[in-house]
């Protein structure tokens, strides 16, 4: 029953996201003097984490751009996610954010039904403190 309703709100989730995300995310950000792009097909942003770990902001593009984000992390819209999970099965370690938590947990719910663990949700994006 509790995958069953774990489905049923991430398909709900992912529904209503996807009017608000575009299809791929660009953004461009400069950490000591290096500009990097970051976008949601290349998962591998220049972060002092510990090795193999990753920060998914699950926001909308829009939201990514618009409002701040981390410059350790990097944007996968939620309604873009499910096409994400097999390039993020090469981390040992993957955060989660967003403006709340809520679509984190959601986030967090799809990636441990695919089989993914060590995933947590740190709840509002400016929760994260990159390592300089």
């Amino acid at each position: 029953m509790k995958k069953l309703n774990n489905m049923i709100l991430a398909a709900a989730t992912l529904f209503f996201a996807g009017f608000a995300s575009a299809c791929n995310s660009t953004s461009s950000t400069t950490t000591e003097g290096v500009t990097m792009n970051q976008t949601s097909d290349s998962l591998n942003p220049k972060q002092d984490l510990a090795k193999n770990a990753i920060i998914v902001d699950v926001r909308t593009v829009e939201e990514w751009n618009n409002d701040g984000h981390a410059n350790c992390s990097v944007n996968i819209p939620l309604a873009d996610l499910s096409a994400k999970i097999e390039d993020l099965k090469q981390y040992q370690s993957i955060t989660l954010v967003c403006r709340s938590g809520n679509r984190a947990n959601t986030a967090k719910a799809m990636l441990e039904e695919a089989g993914i663990q060590n995933v947590s949700n740190l709840g509002a994006w400016q929760n994260i403190q990159c390592k300089k």
